[in-house]
């Protein structure tokens, strides 16, 4: 084992996760249209109208999600002013913080080198990145896991002095998680915590449950997360409906679409609309292999850490492995998507950084593959160079991408739009990645210890920062903000969003859009909202459009370049006028 001179402290290792994502906040990229645009609006609506308990959109109401994430990025509204980068700040607040955390944990147990070691592995795999590019929440949810873990951890240790304040903050992290993400907050820690407990024969002692506290513990949950859901439920009645029936047309509330809905539906896949898509199980868990990575190549060490010890480093590792299995095996039986399996991360780093600190010749093999996995990337790159170096790049990418809407409901569904010609488009982030791969071939290279894993993370510094420059050339495909901006400067008009409201999410936001008419917008996310007492008439259909165009008043219309032809035989060419273009989708108003 190394020895621990902690001239590598965490601090270090903060510093290359903040060497990946401290730029992240800053535009371009653009918020995307989809997700990032509807969080950032729900968020400014909140702050905006001072309604706190009821998320909407476009005045529907919008009850598929707790309220916290809403909650940080419409005070970091109030504090910074409505931005795009007070909408991101929280996210990269998070990741640092849970960073820290994994850091702290690592040097908890196991000592101050495999602290290290273990922010490395979490701050910069390529799963963490691609996850936290937009405003999703689980980046929230897996630091109150992470922390509940570490709680758990603390207040079953014999030398802890402190076991009841360790406790009660595992259980406030619970309910912290659930005004995150719902009842999965419970789930995953409540199982990993029980698998534990059995497996290391503490489950029935009576100190364990002492140490617990389950009662006064409970009850500062729900303090922390009860509140919330009264509120809800009480101003989106009807209170409480059981039914297992889900379909449209019908309006049941908050608490039938909240806990029956979007929880036990949805596991089931039975879920109403059905407006997502699921890995399948096979390549749920082989991407990891790419999540992980390069840190992956280690994993097959962990096959041989102990993890039947009394010691502080076993347990450690027992908690941690029983909350990726429980979590794994969890989403076996579910819908998956992607970015899942967040919440085990920080449990992996640290079995990984354990890893790193022991070494052993399973290290050096996988520093041998890494090395002929990133040579073979590195090769792959210069062919693609060669091949696009003297391709002209006109316009923007999308341009040269393909097409393929029915892969969007899986969060890495756009990689499938890539063709040769794209790659045109990004010889800037190709270069920086060729160097990334050329700096972790040299590192593979090095006797497993401190220098190799630092090569390593600085190379994975390049690639993510490669692969930001990326998502900018990407920007006018996935953003609509530049005709967000021209409609900002047009003259004042009323506005027409083709499709569902997440096509556009973009515009709602960087336009200040506070009511729109969605044209055949009435599904998915927004359709259950639609039915609610006194929710606002913003539909409008095909057959309706023509007469709303040609009434006096200036209009405007936002639609993706494939449905131009039907808007050209809907309301005549000439009726047609270009405002902007931008990524394939257009601005039109209905006179010069």
């Amino acid at each position: 084992m190394e020895r621990e001179d902690g001239r590598f402290g965490l601090g270090i290792a903060l510093l290359f996760v903040a060497a990946i994502y401290a730029s992240t906040p800053i535009s371009p990229p653009h918020l995307m249209d989809d997700v990032d645009g509807v969080q950032a609006q729900i968020s400014r609506t909140m702050l905006a109208t001072g309604d706190w308990v009821t998320p909407r959109l476009d005045g529907v109401i919008y009850l598929e999600k707790p309220p916290l994430k809403y909650w940080m990025i419409a005070s970091s509204y109030g504090v910074f002013g409505v931005h795009d980068w007070a909408a991101r700040l929280p996210i990269v607040i998070c990741i640092l913080l849970t960073a820290w955390l994994v850091g702290a944990m690592g040097r908890w147990a196991f000592g101050r080198q495999a602290g290290f070691y273990s922010t490395l592995a979490f701050g910069s795999g390529v799963g963490l990145f691609l996850f936290t590019r937009v405003l999703i929440s689980d980046i929230l949810l897996t630091g109150t896991i992470a922390l509940a873990t570490w709680g758990l951890a603390r207040a079953l240790d014999e030398d802890e002095p402190r076991p009841r304040l360790w406790i009660y903050i595992a259980w406030a992290s619970i309910g912290a998680g659930l005004l995150v993400k719902g009842l999965i907050a419970i789930v995953f820690p409540f199982g990993a915590a029980g698998l534990y407990l059995l497996l290391s024969g503490q489950l029935f002692t009576t100190r364990t449950w002492q140490r617990l506290r389950p009662f006064s513990g409970v009850a500062l949950m729900l303090l922390v997360a009860a509140p919330w859901h009264i509120l809800a439920t009480l101003r989106n009645p009807p209170y409480l409906s059981f039914s297992m029936h889900a379909g449209p047309g019908q309006y049941r509330g908050f608490f039938w679409f909240y806990f029956f809905n979007e929880h036990v539906l949805r596991f089931l896949n039975r879920r109403w609309p059905h407006d997502y898509n699921t890995v399948p199980r096979h390549l749920f868990w082989l991407f990891h292999l790419l999540w992980f990575f390069p840190w992956s190549v280690y994993l097959p060490r962990l096959v041989k850490l102990g993890y039947r010890g009394a010691d502080r480093a076993s347990r450690l590792r027992l908690l941690c492995l029983c909350l990726a299995v429980f979590v794994m095996f969890f989403f076996s039986f579910s819908t998956t998507q992607e970015y899942y399996s967040l919440p085990i991360y920080p449990a992996v780093a640290l079995l990984l950084g354990g890893a790193m600190v022991e070494g052993s010749s399973w290290i050096r093999y996988g520093n041998r593959v890494l090395g002929a996995a990133c040579a073979l990337a590195l090769a792959g790159i210069i062919f693609i160079l060669v091949n696009v170096w003297n391709m002209p790049a006109p316009g923007d990418i999308s341009r040269a991408l393909a097409q393929h809407p029915e892969m969007y409901t899986l969060s890495l569904g756009h990689m499938g739009d890539l063709t040769l010609a794209s790659f045109a488009y990004l010889k800037l982030p190709l270069l920086l990645a060729g160097v990334a791969f050329a700096v972790a071939v040299v590192a593979a290279f090095r006797k497993p210890g401190r220098l190799c894993y630092v090569l390593i993370a600085c190379s994975m510094v390049l690639l993510l920062n490669a692969a930001r420059v990326a998502m900018i050339a990407f920007d006018p495909y996935l953003s609509s903000q530049p005709l967000a901006n021209a409609l900002k400067q047009a003259p004042p008009g009323r506005v027409v969003f083709d499709d569902q409201y997440y096509t556009f999410s973009s515009v709602f936001f960087y336009a200040d859009v506070q009511s729109a008419k969605l044209l055949n917008g009435r599904v998915n996310n927004l359709e259950y909202g639609s039915y609610a007492p006194g929710a606002p008439d913003v539909w409008l259909t095909d057959p309706q459009l023509p007469d709303y165009w040609n009434q006096p008043q200036r209009t405007y219309l936002l639609a993706e370049q494939p449905q131009v032809p039907r808007f050209e035989k809907l309301l005549g060419r000439e009726r047609l006028h270009v405002v902007k273009e931008s990524g394939g989708k257009f601005l039109f108003v209905n006179q010069p």
